[in-house]
């Protein structure tokens, strides 16, 4: 799953890197899962819906999208 967090785009990188390094070992099973799977996207897609430009076509990827940037200070809180 680390590999998969190497991203094309450096800014998703970043994001992607910082938060597996802080929050990884507090997600349950389920949200690890959710992880994964939301890193199996390309990475335009990630970017507009980590920026808040579009919203993830299901449930389970806007959550974990949520839990990303609700656990990373360089997001603005909404």
């Amino acid at each position: 799953m680390l590999w998969h967090c190497r991203r094309g785009m450096l800014e998703l990188d970043i994001i992607f890197q910082r938060f597996t390094k802080q929050h990884l070992e507090t997600l349950s099973a389920q949200e690890v899962d959710h992880f994964e799977h939301l890193l199996t996207y390309p990475d335009p897609d990630l970017y507009a819906w980590l920026m808040g430009y579009e919203s993830p076509p299901s449930q389970e990827l806007q959550d974990i999208v949520a839990i990303i940037k609700n656990r990373d200070s360089t997001f603005p809180v909404e």
